[in-house]
């Protein structure tokens, strides 16, 4: 995610849960989804609704013209005039991990769609064009990153395929930090020492850029997105919504977030937060007392 200095948009991805939610939580790490966009269902005598019909992975808002940005299981799509889901540019691939660092300038992880001929795993992909065309930053074909963040200039990854957190400063070069089963990791944007991560015990944090993480305490999260040192949200499996001001050590739920379990969550500012659902992505402008929708989602399942 994005530096302190300027609000960039939070990510949002991926959580172990408590012991019930364990199996639903996998199929997360599965990262499974389908369908394409097209109509919802509507009532005799009305105009359907356009809707997304795939799993979405992350969420960000571009800060140049604060335009929404949706990474799905079929690739990046943005709302038009009228509200409807939009393919940006071509790109059908899998996008997990994803993350807005600046203007135009997105971070992301996946696979490439059905009939490519490139390796399974697209590594850390680049788009300095707002997603219509990406270009691989290192790791193809080696890392699977489920979950990105990006804070004071250093990107973040989880590589799914070891269970392994990964660290960069330049996008190019990697350090490998701990092990751990997570779906979700969110970074201090003030201080990118301190993490914190989803894990079924509860959440898990590092003092050492996350080379050791403590045991997992307190609630069970799904995902987590950390606006600014203050700001740390969390939403669990039923999709009530929690802020932490200590970094993780304490929660207050503050709401519930419409439309059934979460696919993401991201932290736009102190105020600002986006939540895709089942049926829908949501936008809150008060630290999630209120939601209004952003963009329908017809079919926001696992499978």
């Amino acid at each position: 995610m994005s530096p302190s200095s300027t609000p960039f948009p939070r990510k949002r991805t991926h959580g172990l849960l408590a012991p019930g939610a364990i199996a639903a939580a996998t199929v997360l790490l599965a990262a499974c989804g389908g369908g394409s966009p097209s109509d919802s269902a509507a009532a005799p005598g009305e105009e359907p609704q356009p809707a997304l019909h795939s799993h979405i992975h992350g969420l960000g808002i571009d800060p140049e013209d604060g335009r929404l940005y949706v990474a799905t299981h079929e690739g990046i799509y943005t709302a038009d005039d009228k509200g409807s889901p939009q393919l940006v540019g071509n790109s059908r691939d899998d996008f997990m991990g994803f993350t807005v660092t600046g203007a135009k300038t997105f971070l992301a992880s996946g696979h490439p769609a059905p009939g490519s001929d490139q390796p399974d795993n697209h590594g850390l992909i680049k788009s300095t064009d707002a997603g219509k065309s990406w270009k691989t930053a290192s790791l193809k074909g080696e890392a699977d990153f489920h979950s990105l963040d990006h804070a004071k200039g250093i990107t973040y990854g989880y590589d799914s395929t070891g269970g392994l957190l990964r660290v960069s400063k330049d996008g190019t070069t990697w350090q490998d930090r701990a092990r751990l089963q997570a779906l979700d990791f969110a970074v201090n944007p003030a201080d990118p020492n301190q993490l914190v991560a989803t894990t079924a015990e509860g959440v898990a944090r590092s003092t050492d850029g996350g080379a050791t993480f403590a045991p997992g305490q307190g609630p069970g999260m799904e995902f987590l997105s950390w606006a600014s040192p203050e700001s740390l949200f969390g939403v669990d499996f039923t999709g009530a919504l929690s802020i932490s001001s200590d970094g993780g050590s304490t929660w207050k739920k503050t709401a519930s977030v419409p439309g059934g379990q979460p696919q993401a969550l991201t932290a736009v500012d102190e105020k600002h937060i986006l939540a895709a659902t089942q049926d829908g992505i949501y936008e809150s402008r008060d630290a999630g007392k209120t939601f209004t929708k952003r963009l329908s989602v017809a079919s926001g399942d696992h499978h």
